[in-house]
Order: C-alpha cells, then structure tokens, then sequence
C-alpha cells in the first residue's frame, strides 16, 4: 500500500528536500505541501493524507495548534464529520528536547523527529508512524519524557484513576512501554509471546482511550504510574 504524506514546514527548501527524498520511494506519496499550520490544517482535510511531517515552529499557527486541529477537528469544521478521518502527525523539530513536543504528544501527535536526522531516518520514521506505531526514539524520548514529568508533576485525580480500568498484566505491560520497551522486550521480560504483549498493548489504549503508544507513555507519567529516574 502507498502511504500519502503532506509536509507542513515555512521553509521552502526544507519542504522540497523531504518532498524529493519521499516521493523517491516507492510505498510513498506526497500528496501536498504548506507552508504554515493553517494552511497545513485546510491541506490535511482536502487531501485526507497518511501521515503529516508537521514542523513545531512557524508563522500564523505553529506545529502545536495545527496537530491540534487536525488530530481533533471541532464540530462542524471542514467537510469531514469530527474524527471521520484523523491522519497520524509526526512533529518535525531542530531541538531535542522543545516544550512544543510535549504538548503535541499529549494533543495526540504520534512522535517526533529532529529535521537533521539521516534521510533514512526521515524514511523510517514515516513508515513507522504509518503503520500505526509511534516514533519513540529511546535515547530521546526518555529523556524527553522525562523532563516533561519533572516539569508537571503526577495527577492525583482524573488519570490515576482511569488506571483502576487496567488489569495487573495490562499495567504491568503500559508500564514497560512507558520505559521505553519494545514489544520484544516486554515479552523476555514477562516471558509472554509478543503476540500477545501486542494483544495487551492494544487493549490498554482501547481501554484508556489513547491514540498510540506515545500518548500511552504521557499517561504513565501523567497518572504517576512511572516515575522519572526509575
């Protein structure tokens, strides 16, 4: 299958040189091009893409409040009905660690990468978030995520309870993704067959009401499940 992208970014070379590298492959389509969040937002709904390569920094609507709106669109905007057609968004960032990433992961983006990173990286990770997947870079990520928790402390409310929903196997399983686990790793470690850490990944997010594993690592911390430093 051919998976449709769009590149949201105000520099123009920037936009062309993923363009060329992605269009160069053959499982991959780019469909559109804008140059600032607003009009990324209007492209997204028009040509209903794959995935958004979306920048965190730009002029009139940053990254942040376009992922917003095209991961949720309000009711009666565009065409589509709300959550008709939500496309995966990956954030594009010069910096490792942005505050903007945060909050796009909560918003429901399903990861980041830096825009120096190797082209085959940019491929990657295109791929992965198509698939359904999120970008979690561990070396990255953990950091990042981490910073995040230290910077917003636990909820003692609304997030931790949604935990009580959770089996002890499927707690045990979002609290290894939380540390940066594969679905590999998580299942040497609870000696299970990754079929069915995959089973109980999926059914933690249908359970939690989360978009992918990016947003299921935010609620770990978020509900004080994982702790920075463990």
């Amino acid at each position: 299958m051919t998976t449709r992208v769009i590149i949201v970014d105000d520099q123009a070379m920037v936009r062309a040189g993923f363009a060329a590298l992605l269009a160069a492959q053959s499982d991959i389509d780019v469909v559109g091009e804008a140059p600032d969040g607003a009009q990324g937002v209007e492209l997204s709904r028009r040509t209903r893409p794959d995935v958004v390569l979306m920048d965190v920094r730009m002029p009139e609507m940053d990254g942040l409040e376009a992922a917003r709106r095209i991961l949720a669109p309000p009711p009666g905007g565009g065409d589509a009905a709300p959550g008709e057609h939500r496309p995966r968004v990956l954030m594009l960032t010069t910096f490792d660690v942005d505050d903007y990433v945060y909050e796009a992961l909560r918003a429901g983006a399903s990861g980041f990468l830096l825009k120096d990173a190797p082209p085959a990286d940019l491929i990657a990770a295109v791929r992965v978030v198509a698939s359904g997947d999120a970008l979690l870079a561990p070396s990255v990520t953990r950091r990042l995520i981490a910073d995040f928790a230290r910077q917003r402390p636990a909820g003692r409310g609304r997030p931790a309870l949604r935990l009580k929903a959770l089996t002890e196997r499927e707690t045990e399983v979002l609290t290894l993704v939380a540390r940066g686990r594969s679905n590999a790793e998580i299942a040497q470690t609870l000696v299970l067959a990754e079929q069915t850490v995959k089973t109980h990944v999926s059914r933690v997010l249908t359970k939690l009401d989360l978009r992918d594993r990016a947003q299921a690592v935010v609620f770990a911390y978020e509900s004080g499940l994982v702790a920075p430093g463990e």
